[in-house]
């Protein structure tokens, strides 16, 4: 990080300082009253406060700090009828309010508290009013809270249909497939499982029947005959004579039947796969999906541009604010 940026960074604490208390003193006449009430001008922190409250535009802590200086003042001055009302208004507006004794003289804080005694009832009845007060805005506030993550939830939705894309895919298929054995036409319409089934079938009864084939051919015997009474320029006329011994008969019979059935079986499942993808067959298949089109990639910085920071001021509800704005 450089050394300017550093720089920018630790300033915008210091920054912050004054606006927060400038935002804690909004009302300067409320300021000014308890200056007066400080320096015991206590007649005029009345009339000040009087005017100050009739005036309105103060929010709750502001009204009681008004209250509070204008009874104690009022008390100071032995103006009772005065103190009570304003300390019986700080107290409606906070039932659970008191007087600081590190602050106020011991008797303005027992008449305050004698006070309180005998509003008892009545600030019950404002606390209650109170919770409920706040149990409905509670509840309010949950409420919206509800509404908010529910429209939030709604805007997801509705931007995650705008990225939907309908995808249609088309697949021709082709029609003397189906006659290929070892299940070709059934994986061609997708049905694997039972492609795999003919295939494996099939696979097998010709393998078998390959086997026996070769099994029975490695029976024979060839030997050579002489013929008595054929005779050839050469001498006597031979034949050969290709033959299976009587001693292997047995087995002769057993590799012909297995290599003739295992034949017959594999046409048989061949004929059935057939038949099975022809009555499946479609010339075509469309497909229909639902994809998200991708979001789009961030756009890189422009080459050769340096990073910049900036300090901006903007008002607020108490006062005003700083931020700063980093540029890369």
């Amino acid at each position: 990080m450089s050394r300017g940026l550093c720089l920018a960074l630790f300033l915008v604490p210091l920054l912050f300082v004054p606006l927060r208390a400038h935002a804690q003193e909004s009302d300067p006449e409320v300021a000014a009253i308890r200056s007066n009430f400080e320096y015991g001008k206590y007649a005029e922190v009345i009339d000040r406060a009087k005017a100050r409250i009739d005036r309105g535009n103060l929010n709750e802590q502001q009204l009681a700090d008004l209250h509070e200086l204008a009874g104690l003042a009022a008390f100071n001055l032995q103006r009772m009828t005065d103190a009570e009302r304003h300390f019986a208004a700080m107290l409606r507006l906070d039932p659970d309010s008191s007087l600081d004794p590190f602050v106020v003289p011991p008797p303005a804080v027992a008449y305050f508290d004698k006070l309180k005694e005998r509003m008892a009832s009545e600030l019950e009845f404002l606390r209650q009013e109170r919770r409920l007060r706040q149990e409905r805005a509670r509840g309010e506030a949950e409420r919206r809270e509800r509404e908010r993550l529910a429209a939030e939830e709604q805007r997801r939705r509705v931007e995650a249909l705008a990225r939907q894309v309908t995808v249609r895919t088309v697949e021709k298929r082709n029609f003397l497939v189906n006659f290929v054995p070892f299940g070709a036409g059934q994986f061609q319409q997708g049905r694997n499982s039972l492609g795999i089934i003919f295939a494996a079938t099939e696979g097998v009864l010709a393998v078998t029947s390959v086997i026996a084939y070769f099994a029975y051919e490695a029976l024979f015997e060839t030997s050579t005959i002489e013929l008595d009474d054929v005779l050839t320029e050469t001498g006597r006329a031979s034949i050969t004579v290709r033959y299976i011994p009587t001693r292997r008969s047995g087995q002769a019979d057993a590799w012909r039947l297995l290599k003739v059935g295992s034949a017959a079986g594999f046409y048989s499942i061949y004929a059935l796969g057939v038949a099975d993808a022809l009555y499946h067959h479609d010339d075509q298949v469309v497909r229909t999906s639902i994809e998200e089109r991708p979001e789009p990639a961030p756009s890189a910085p422009e080459p050769g541009r340096s990073p910049s920071a900036r300090l901006q001021l903007f008002p607020t509800s108490g006062g005003l604010g700083a931020g700063l704005t980093l540029t890369f």
